[in-house]
């Protein structure tokens, strides 16, 4: 079984992020790290799962199921938000459960060792809780199809692989970390205030 630890940044106390990595892509990579870094500077707590090895289904689902409780009876009055990537993406259905605002990189839409996350994907819209989808069209676990009727907001990327990079292209592959980032800021607005993200500001 592999072990795990949480990393805790101290900031303010009623703006939670929970990190939840992949199986091979840590926090480290850019597509966590860059928002991680972001709203951090921006006063955000961040909580990291960090892995000593490489968690199987059961174990990452378990152990993500507890962070998110954990977090939350932590900091019950806090707005919460989860940026999650791959083998992450696992907590989907407990974030909507407490109805907590989530970006899901890469999320895990097509394999039959995750059902429980493609239906809960699919209902986010109607789940009312602010949510990312981003994903690309070389990756064999995203579903475009289900991501534009989900309701949530989309960032598809045409030739985006499981790591959400272009095979060749590094250029368009910084600009996809720049939307990414810009998207997942944008999710941290939206929740702070209560809202969706992409949503007008209020008055």
């Amino acid at each position: 079984m592999s072990g795990h630890r949480l990393v805790v940044h101290d900031g303010e106390p009623g703006l939670v992020l929970t990190v939840l990595p992949g199986v091979g892509y840590t926090a480290r990579g850019p597509v966590l790290a860059r928002p991680a870094t972001a709203l951090r500077a921006a006063g955000w707590t961040t909580r990291t799962v960090v892995w000593d090895g490489r968690p199987d289904f059961d174990v990452a689902r378990r152990v993500y199921t507890d962070a998110l409780r954990h977090g939350v009876a932590a900091a019950p009055g806090a707005v919460h938000l989860v940026l999650a990537k791959s083998l992450g993406t696992l907590a989907l259905p407990v974030a909507v459960e407490l109805g907590l605002a989530g970006a899901w990189l890469t999320p895990l839409l097509t394999t039959d060792r995750a059902p429980e996350v493609r239906a809960a994907a699919a209902d986010l819209g109607a789940s009312g809780v602010p949510a990312l989808l981003a994903g690309g069209t070389a990756d064999k676990l995203w579903d475009s199809a289900l991501a534009a009727a989900s309701g949530a907001r989309v960032l598809g990327v045409d030739g985006g692989d499981h790591s959400l990079e272009i095979d060749g292209d590094p250029a368009r592959t910084a600009r996809v970390l720049d939307d990414v980032t810009a998207a997942v800021v944008d999710l941290a607005v939206a929740a702070a205030r209560g809202g969706r993200a992409g949503d007008p500001p209020g008055p």
